[in-house]
Formats: C-alpha cells, structure tokens, sequence
C-alpha cells in the first residue's frame, strides 16, 4: 500500500493521480492548490521541495544578506509582512515549499542518490542551520524520489491555505492534517504547517492533545489552541498569530469531518 513518487512528476500529475487523490487526499489537494495551473504543469515534486525562497532582500542583487555570505538580515529592519512567526533563526523568511507541508504529515522518506532514504523532515533540519540555504542537500547530491507508508485504517485528511487572494498567490499559512477515527475517537494525528517558520513544522504538540481522544469540537479548537506557544511574532507579523491557529483547525476541522 506504500506509494513512491519519482521527484520529475509534475505538480499536476500528482493532484491528478486516482492513487494519490484516494489515499493520500491532504497531499493532492497540496498539490493542486499550488501555484498557477502554467507553474503546476511544468513545477516538480523534487524542485517544489528544494525551490528558493521569496525574500525581496535575498531575490534583489544589489543587497546583501546572510543567504548570500552577508552579515544580516536586512528584512528584520525592513519589510517582513511575509514573514515568520516562529523561531529565533537569522533569516526571518519561511520556507516556501508546500509539499514538504503535506508530505511532513504524511511522514513521507526522500531518496537522495547514493544514500540511504531519509524522512523528508532531514532536509531542512530545525531551521538554525537556514541561513545561508533553504534545504540541506548538498550540492553534490540529487533528490530522486519520495515515499508515502500506506494509509492508515480510517484514515482522511484535508489541506488548507490561508492566503490574501483568491488566486495564484503563496501562503500567509499553510496546514495539512491527517486523522484516523475508530468511530468518533482519534486513533492516530499528524499535523504540519508552513508559512510559519524557517522551516515547514510538525506540530506534535497539537496531535498530544488529539491522540486518543473524541473528536469533539471543543477537543479540535484545543489541540489548534496550543500552536499558540511556539508563535514570537515580528513587528509586521503579529497577524500572524491567530491565523496560524485557525488555519490549523480548520484542517483539523475538515479532517475530522471526513
């Protein structure tokens, strides 16, 4: 029941997939909510996951900053409406990729050739190392393929983006959250977000609350509640912070419903 998606496919392979959209529903809608339909069928699961990130500061030649061998971050005195609310790292930039979102909840591995396969979580570490790149693969090695374990039983998911447009825009916050119900009672919960923090982030503190548990209303806006405790806002990204939390419950809630 396990899956293994060569890093080529196309963003829009992959939303479309009958395999991924039964089995690994949280993923497809990720994948089909990203981007423009134009960047969809030309993007790649392996390029969305290694992609640069979208600082104005790091994108701009004529200014200098950590990410390119400087010696600040011109975006902590400057204009971070965009970014995080998590973590103490130098760069202050989230990381852009929605697919390592979905795909921490999924508990997916990488293969990276001549290695043995890692957790996708491997590629980015705890984020005090992204500075001065967005991913830690190293130059001399190439990202193949990534594998999904089987569905869980009663096992559903949901993904979701908080964003300032209708369209083509990136994430103030993602989530993507996968339930199993024994009934009514949550047998197992993976929780990750993205647009929060340097790096896309497990929220395990969220699936404590939920493991074991009734999926009750009151138990889903709980669990969301404590993403609260990791959030250090920036001056320009206080908003941030009650948009993280609902963005989680509503995946939670969308799960949880089936």
């Amino acid at each position: 029941g396990g899956l293994r998606i060569g890093a080529l496919t196309t963003l829009a392979e992959l939303a479309a997939d009958p395999q991924v959209r039964a089995g690994r529903p949280g993923l497809a809608l990720a994948a089909g909510t990203a981007a423009t339909p134009q960047i969809r069928a030309a993007g790649t699961l392996g390029g969305n996951l290694l992609q640069r990130n979208r600082c104005w500061y790091y994108r701009n030649p004529h200014v200098d900053c950590f990410q390119k061998g400087g010696a600040g971050c011109p975006a902590q005195q400057g204009d971070h409406h965009f970014g995080v609310v998590s973590g103490d790292g130098p760069c202050i930039t989230p990381h852009p990729s929605t697919l390592a979102t979905a795909l921490l909840a999924y508990d997916a591995e990488v293969e990276v050739h001549g290695e043995s396969p890692r957790h996708v979580a491997h590629l980015y570490g705890d984020g005090d190392l992204l500075f001065q790149a967005d991913h830690l693969l190293p130059p001399d090695r190439v990202l193949t393929a990534v594998r999904l374990p089987a569905p869980l039983p009663g096992e559903r998911a949901a993904y979701h983006r908080s964003i300032s447009r209708a369209h083509a825009e990136w994430p103030l916050v993602e989530a993507t959250a996968r339930l199993a119900l024994d009934g009514t009672t949550i047998t197992h919960a993976a929780v990750a977000a993205g647009g929060v923090a340097r790096v896309p982030l497990r929220l395990t503190e969220v699936e404590t609350v939920l493991t074991g548990r009734e999926a009750t209303p009151e138990l889903l806006a709980a669990a969301a509640a404590t993403v609260l405790t990791r959030c250090r806002p920036l001056p320009q990204t206080g908003y941030k912070t009650t948009l993280f939390r609902d963005t989680v419950l509503e995946v939670l809630e969308r799960a949880a419903a089936g």
